[in-house]
């Protein structure tokens, strides 16, 4: 026997054995199936037993196969990866369904009147009306809460990282962490009592005040951890030549993580525009257009869907438009999230070649 015969021999004598690359999708397959079988047999209606009956035997079948072809060294990395799959699908589905059972629903009477008009005089069991009133509420409310709490996170950001020091940074930092956690029903309560004090009617501008204060911690922490990924070098680069750290701060280390300070604004105002329960508490609701949010009760898009689907028994006109504002607001925090993540990557810092 050459020795080309012999080393080709023990190569393929040490090369271990691996499953093809199509495995995993079989294995899925065949234990989709076998989960529906075994749930139909058992009695279970629902999908969500099928799927996590499905989900535990393609686990099990991964190390299985696995380990009896590749080794159990090489199946617990497998199983991890399944893991980690599953994982991703357990969050996925339940997002997708969302969309899609809001999209299906929601596309029913959502045209351009519907975007265009008010409820006005038109009962919840009637058909007709719009939620152009709920879009104008609910863009000034958050537009004014944007306007406060977006600079006093942002300027408390900066004391935190570039000056703060001591108790005073620590009692902030504890603070913060507090409010990051508090339920927004809290922020409506408080806001409501200082109108209370001062006999004051419910008001677009004091659910904005409301969302400032769920806005600002989310701001301040965002903030703070974009500033502590600016370079030190650069911060000492430009105190060495002489500019002042005020001057520094403004015009090197807020433009250098401009962009994902941005983002981090933009995530806060999606998470404070789908708050229910302090525009509940302090705006009051209202089926006409008003476009002062300084004087008298206005609409909001999660006002009116929650009022549309108290009001619907589940069925009717209402539950339909509750139904569409449900989609609009989703597609208005999706924009939101798309225009993040777009000036976040224009923004981002340039490496050069």
């Amino acid at each position: 026997m050459s020795t080309a015969a012999v080393t080709d021999k023990r190569h393929s004598t040490l090369r271990a054995a691996s499953l093809p690359r199509w495995t995993p999708w079989a294995i899925a397959a065949g234990s989709l199936v076998l989960g529906i079988v075994i749930s139909l047999a058992a009695g279970l209606d629902s999908k969500v037993q099928w799927g996590l009956i499905a989900a535990v035997l393609f686990v099990l079948g991964t190390f299985g196969i696995a380990a009896r072809v590749e080794g159990r060294r090489q199946a617990k990395d497998r199983v991890a990866t399944s893991l980690v799959w599953v994982a991703f699908l357990l969050a996925v589905v339940p997002l997708v369904s969302l969309i899609w059972v809001t999209a299906a629903r929601g596309v029913k009477v959502l045209d351009v009147y519907f975007l265009t008009h008010s409820m006005g005089v038109v009962a919840d069991t009637e058909p007709g009306g719009g939620i152009y009133h709920a879009i104008i509420g609910s863009l000034e409310q958050v537009g004014l809460a944007t306007l406060i709490g977006a600079p006093i996170g942002v300027l408390t950001a900066i004391y935190l990282v570039e000056y703060g020091r001591g108790r005073l940074a620590k009692a902030v930092t504890f603070f913060v962490d507090v409010m990051t956690g508090i339920p927004s029903i809290v922020a409506g309560l408080f806001i409501l009592s200082l109108m209370l004090i001062f006999e004051m009617q419910p008001f677009g501008f004091a659910g904005s005040l409301a969302l400032a204060i769920l806005m600002m911690p989310v701001v301040v922490r965002s903030t703070e951890e974009m500033l502590k990924l600016v370079p030190n070098e650069l911060r000492e680069a430009s105190l060495a030549l002489g500019v002042p750290k005020w001057r520094t701060i403004l015009k090197v280390v807020l433009p250098t993580s401009i962009g994902g300070i941005t983002t981090g604004i933009m995530l806060a105002v999606a998470r404070i525009a789908g708050e229910t329960a302090p525009v509940l508490l302090l705006v009051f609701g209202n089926p006409f257009i008003n476009n002062n949010p300084f004087e008298g009760a206005q609409a909001s898009l999660p006002l009116f869907i929650y009022q549309q689907f108290a009001n619907s028994a589940g069925s009717g006109a209402a539950y339909d438009r509750a139904w569409a504002a449900a989609l609009t607001l989703i597609a208005f925090v999706m924009i939101l999230n798309l225009v993040a993540r777009g000036i976040a990557r224009w923004k981002a810092p340039k490496t050069g070649r």
